[in-house]
Parts: structure tokens; C-alpha cells; sequence
């Protein structure tokens, strides 16, 4: 008779809550399923937000306020102070443009003409555009191509909220078809690393030149003017690209069992030699007889070289000077026009050296198989066994978060950075779980990688200031960043 009670009761109880829900005066059923469907935090400490986004991430931007998710059919955004969902588009690809001031989304579908400029936070349509069959996106730049035919192409350039050409350039062609976001160009190859996303520095200030590769030719456009400066054809042993400035003739020729490398880097405007280097393999070429598949390594106006004697070398793309020159058993990890992060002889630690000062920066442990990416408002350090992910400040090495997660690092903004794994992603902010949020980036500026001045980085007093192009120095007017 007990048992039948207790039954009775249940039942009874359960009639209850399906009428009050039934008739929505308390519903328990949400909240029960979302306590049901919760997922496990993907580090510790906690992030401050996890979110299950509609499918796995094929790349996530932090634009703002808002955190852009790009996935195979669609896009969305969330918030970044909650990871509330914003808004949602059916899209085949995504890019985002601009700073944190001014950043908008391009979308578009595969094998379409045209895309949209949306508002990351809203959503909203702030420009579309029906014929252009590519589009690259920058930190301060937006550059579309629209073809009349597979010979007559023109090019685009656009403040990332504009709604009128800064310039426009006729281009015989953009290689053929419907190309969608940021189709390649000639110009450097970035290091990579398990853990750590290629894109996770968010868009890239527009480099001073660019490289279009049109029926085997290269075509050199001022990314200032939209003036076309060169139109070269590679010779049989040539490969070229364009980097700091500079066109690079890189030669590779096969004798003797091995590869002997030049590189020529000339001066578009005028034609003239700038600097010159041989015996330095920027590894472009495969082990076939030297053939040239690859862009050189590097990132933005550095490239990345191993001398005859086996040790790797950062070179200065605008002057061709050696930036840095590691030990025999060193070896790069990350790069960009500031540092050099490395893994120790020993293998027992990541080290970072700045350019110019000809000093150490930071040091930290790690084991042989770390991973890093160097990014304006941290770098970003993976290791393995136990599995962290730690970012510390570029210039000191203090750290601003330490995870225990096998989670990936996959957007890093000025506060915080978004980790995730599978669908799972969240928001760590930096100096919840380490040192102080980084500051904003301040005044100052620098002709070239390893100069030095005020704001350079290179003056030995500690202070980076906005990068060595100005890329990161905030617009006096209270314009966009760039």
C-alpha cells in the first residue's frame, strides 16, 4: 500500500506541473532541459561565457562589442560581454574588415556574385554590392574585384564603412571564377601551430603593396593610390612575391643534388634593386628539382630564411638587414614585425627576442612541442601534457590568462581572447585568471621592422607604442583605426 501511494503521488504531482505549465502559470521544463543539456566547462578557471553555437566554427573574429562566428552555411554573432546570440544569416563565407572602432562583416554565397557589409552588433545591412566575384579584408582597408570578363577586372578599394571607392584599378583578370573571401595573393606564408587558430590576430592592417598573380604574372598595386606599379612575368626558375614594399625575385636553382637560392627585392616604382641575398632558403621550393610551390615565410613585412648552415633567420622585406639569427638547435615558433619567439636549444622553453634592442624579452617554460602566434594584444602560447593555453603581454611576457583546457585559442581582442572546442566556444578575459588586461595601444610610430623612435618598440624604453607601421595608433579625429 505504501508503494502505491508514493506512485499515487508522483503521479498526481506530475498531473500538477504539466497543468500550471499547460496553462503558463510556472513552467519548470526550460530550465530542466537546460540544466540537462548543460556542457562542461571547456577550461579552468572558468571562462566567463560558453556558448553551443549552431555548428563547429570555421573561424571566429572578435569585431567590437560582438564575437563573429563563420560556419559552413551561415554566420552569427554574439555578444562579447554575455555570448548572447545577436544575430544569425544563412551564408556560405564570412570576413570581418575594420578596427575595434569600426569593424563590419562581409558575407556572401558561394558561386554568387556580390556580397553584404553588415553590422557585427545589429546585423543590419550597411552596404551591398551585386557583382563583385572577391573580396580581401584589412584592419583599415576593404578591397572588392568585379569583371566584366575573364580579361577586364577591376579593383576597389573602400573604407571598411565607406560607401563610396577611395580608388579604383583595372586589373587584366583576378585568376577565374567566383573567388568569394581573401583569395590568395603573393605574399608571405605564416608559421602555423597545433591549438592555435592561423586567424587568430582578427584582420591585418592592409600592407603597403600587394601582389595580384594574373595568367602567370604578378601585377603590383599601390594599396595607398590604387596605381598598378608593375606587371611581372617570373622567369623558368623564379618565384615572386611581395613583401615590405618590395617585389622579391626569389631564384631557385638545381645543381649538384641541392638547391641554390637568390633573392633579388626590388623597388616596384622604379625598378631599381634595393638589396640582394643568396645562399638563404626562404622554403618555397619542394624537394623535385626545386620547384617554387610555396610563398616564402614570413608575416606582414618580415620574412623568415635558413642560412647554408642550417640556422633560420628573420629578414627585414623593406632593406633586406638580418633581424635575427638563431643558434643551430633554435627554432621559430612565431613572428611579426616587432619579435621573434623561438624555441630554446634545449627545448626546454619559448623565448622572445625583440627586433632592434638585441635583447631578451621573456623566457617561459614549455615543453618541445609548443606551439605560439604572436598577435597586437598578446602572444599566445600551447603546450601540450599537461595542455595549457597561456597569453601574456607581447612586450613583458606577463601573463594575462592560464588555462588548463584542450580547448583552441581562435580570436584574441584587446581584453580577452575566444577559446573553443567542437561547438563549444567561450570568452576569457584577460586578468581574471593572470595580469592585468593589456592597454590600449598608445601614440607613436616607426618607419620599418627594427627601427627605432618614439612608439617604435625598438627605443629600449619598454614601450611599443602602436606598431611599427601605426597600424594600432587611434586616429587623433576619433576616426577608424589604421
Amino acid at each position: 500500500m505504501a508503494k502505491g501511494s508514493v506512485r499515487g503521488g508522483l503521479l498526481l504531482g506530475l498531473a500538477v506541473v504539466v497543468a500550471l505549465a499547460a496553462t503558463g502559470v510556472w513552467n519548470p521544463f526550460p530550465g530542466l532541459w537546460e540544466w540537462v543539456d548543460r556542457s562542461d566547462p571547456i577550461s579552468e578557471p572558468d571562462v566567463v561565457w560558453q556558448q553551443r553555437v549552431g555548428g563547429t566554427p570555421r573561424s571566429v573574429t572578435i569585431a567590437g562589442d560582438a564575437v563573429v562566428v563563420e560556419q559552413r552555411t551561415r554566420v552569427e554573432a554574439r555578444s562579447l560581454a554575455t555570448g548572447a546570440q545577436l544575430w544569425e544569416r544563412k551564408a556560405d563565407w564570412s570576413a570581418v574588415a575594420g578596427g575595434d572602432r569600426d569593424p563590419v562583416v562581409a558575407v556572401g554565397k558561394l558561386l554568387v556574385k556580390g556580397y553584404e557589409l553588415l553590422d557585427p552588433t545589429t546585423g543590419a545591412t550597411r552596404r551591398r554590392d551585386d557583382d563583385a566575384v572577391a573580396v580581401w579584408t584589412y584592419r583599415n582597408l576593404l578591397l572588392d574585384a568585379r569583371c566584366t570578363d575573364a580579361t577586364d577586372c577591376t579593383l576597389s578599394a573602400w573604407d571598411p564603412r565607406g560607401t563610396t571607392p577611395l580608388w579604383t584599378a583595372f586589373l587584366p583578370g583576378v585568376h577565374s571564377g567566383l573567388l568569394a573571401d581573401n583569395p590568395g595573393l603573393r605574399g608571405t606564408r605564416r608559421l602555423t601551430s597545433t591549438r592555435i587558430d592561423d586567424g587568430v590576430a582578427g584582420p591585418e592592417p592592409v600592407p603597403p603593396l600587394l601582389g595580384f598573380p594574373v595568367d602567370g604574372r604578378v601585377h603590383v598595386v599601390d594599396t595607398a593610390t590604387g596605381r598598378v606599379l608593375q606587371n611581372v612575368e617570373p622567369g623558368r626558375d623564379e618565384r615572386l612575391s611581395v613583401v615590405g614594399g618590395r617585389m622579391l625575385r626569389i631564384a631557385a636553382r638545381s645543381q649538384d643534388g641541392t638547391c641554390y637560392f637568390a633573392i633579388s627585392a626590388r623597388d616596384p616604382a622604379t625598378g631599381q634593386e634595393a638589396w640582394q641575398r643568396a645562399g638563404v632558403n626562404l622554403r618555397t621550393a619542394d624537394t623535385a628539382g626545386c620547384v617554387q610551390r610555396e610563398d616564402p615565410q614570413g608575416a606582414r613585412n618580415v620574412l623568415i630564411g635558413v642560412g647554408p648552415d642550417g640556422r633560420e633567420a628573420v629578414i627585414d622585406g623593406y632593406d633586406g638587414r638580418l633581424l635575427w639569427v638563431g643558434e643551430a638547435s633554435t627554432k621559430l615558433v612565431a613572428v611579426d614585425d616587432r619579435y621573434a619567439v623561438f624555441r630554446s636549444a634545449d627545448k626546454r622553453s619559448v623565448v622572445s627576442r625583440e627586433f632592434g634592442a638585441d635583447r631578451v624579452r621573456w623566457t617561459r617554460p614549455a615543453s618541445a612541442k609548443a606551439g605560439a602566434a604572436l598577435t597586437p594584444y598578446a602572444a599566445v602560447l600551447a603546450d601540450e601534457k599537461p595542455s595549457r593555453l597561456v597569453a601574456v603581454d607581447p612586450r613583458t611576457g606577463r601573463e594575462l590568462a592560464v588555462l588548463r583546457t584542450s580547448a583552441n585559442a581562435l580570436a584574441v581582442g584587446s581584453q580577452g581572447m575566444i577559446i573553443g572546442e567542437g561547438r563549444e566556444i567561450g570568452y576569457v578575459r584577460f586578468g581574471a585568471t593572470g595580469g592585468a588586461p593589456v592597454p590600449p595601444p598608445g601614440d607613436g610610430g616607426n618607419p620599418g621592422p627594427g627601427g627605432t623612435g618614439p612608439g617604435s618598440g625598438n627605443d629600449g624604453d619598454g614601450d611599443d607604442g602602436c606598431g611599427p607601421k601605426r597600424e594600432l595608433c587611434p586616429d587623433p579625429a576619433g576616426g577608424k583605426d589604421g
